[in-house]
């Protein structure tokens, strides 16, 4: 990727036309990194810092390391923003708690975005996309017979409870010619999913196919086989990034301005991956910097799509996510009702 992609640059035209409002939602949790730049990159001339509270999609795997990159080369700063990075635990739960205000911003799977909205209409809004593609799979070992969809059938799933892989399942499998009701769920807590694996308590887990090198570690030598959803969904997006409506309404430059620096970060994080390892590591020392990686170079793929401006999302397409999650959705919904285009980078 040799130029700047112009889905980073859509604020350039709203700076200075709104007001500037300090925006403050911490709930005082434990992960935190500040917007200040460590790389001699300069800080913004603005007045004031906005502070917002942002949560990672799912804990501070690799695959969310964007946001620390953001932190790390002051994009942040630069946009007038401090950042409180918080590990989030699902998509249901960062919306809900985008959605009540206790945090300003997240980022979650788009088709469990859609159908929470539709059913349990939390007052949230989509104004990027992270991934282009859906990075949900089913992923399970070489020794236990399942090498397509349909093998699933009468085996038993490890996950979270309202995890993506369990929401969308039911779309995935009736696409893939598998009878969803063959397939039992098996409730647990994510941290405990690889070992469940290994040690065939449970046939498959539910993961996002860059989590295929933390299984690979846990099974000691073992193929791992990967179904990702987005085989037979291709049209499903992955994660993207929420802020509540509120929000979106009031402070709409706010929204902008820390979109551009999150997608910087993305952008910066996917073109290097091994430096984001050790960012990742720095802001984590718990995490592996080689292990998160190779979850960014597996990631890269979805997030730079040929034709696809980083972070740019299409409202035809957003249709057609809302009409293969039909059957899921108890109220119908349109694409501005899960989308603020005025806000998200077009295509």
């Amino acid at each position: 990727m040799n130029t700047r992609r112009r889905a980073l640059n859509t604020t350039a035209a709203l700076a200075g036309i709104f007001a500037l409002a300090a925006c403050s939602a911490t709930s005082g949790q434990t992960d935190e990194a500040s917007g200040g730049a460590t790389d001699g990159t300069s800080s913004t001339s603005r007045s004031e810092t906005d502070e917002v509270t942002y949560l990672t999609s799912f804990n501070t795997f690799g695959r969310d390391a964007y946001v620390y990159v953001a932190s790390e080369k002051g994009y942040f700063e630069e946009a007038g923003i401090d950042v409180t990075i918080q590990p989030g635990s699902g998509t249901v739960d960062v919306m809900k708690l985008v959605a009540s205000g206790s945090a300003d911003f997240g980022t979650g799977d788009f088709s469990t975005v859609v159908v929470t909205v539709a059913n349990e209409d939390l007052p949230v809004t989509t104004v990027g996309v992270i991934h282009q593609k859906s990075l949900a799979a089913i992923v399970t070992l070489g020794d236990r017979g399942i090498a397509e969809p349909t093998d699933l059938e009468g085996k038993q799933i490890g996950d979270q409870p309202g995890s993506t892989n369990e929401v969308i399942f039911p779309t995935y499998a009736a696409a893939a010619g598998l009878d969803p009701a063959t397939v039992e769920f098996v409730p647990a807590a994510p941290p405990a999913l690889p070992q469940l694996l290994v040690s065939g308590q449970v046939d498959g887990i539910g993961q996002f196919v860059v989590g295929e090198p933390l299984i690979a570690a846990a099974a000691s030598g073992k193929d791992v086989v990967v179904l990702p959803y987005g085989d037979v969904l291709p049209e499903l997006y992955g994660n993207v990034l929420v802020t509540s409506e509120e929000l979106a309404g009031s402070d709409p430059e706010l929204v902008s301005r820390f979109t551009e620096a999150l997608l910087k970060g993305l952008e910066y994080s996917i073109e290097n991956p091994e430096e984001t390892g050790e960012i990742l590591k720095k802001y984590q020392p718990t995490q592996d910097a080689d292990v998160a990686a190779t979850e960014v170079e597996l990631m890269a793929p979805y997030v730079d799509v040929d034709g696809t401006d980083i972070g740019a999302i299409d409202q035809a397409r957003v249709q057609s996510v809302i009409d293969i999650m039909a059957p899921a959705l108890e109220t119908e919904i349109a694409p501005a009702d899960v989308v603020d285009f005025d806000l998200a980078p077009g295509e």
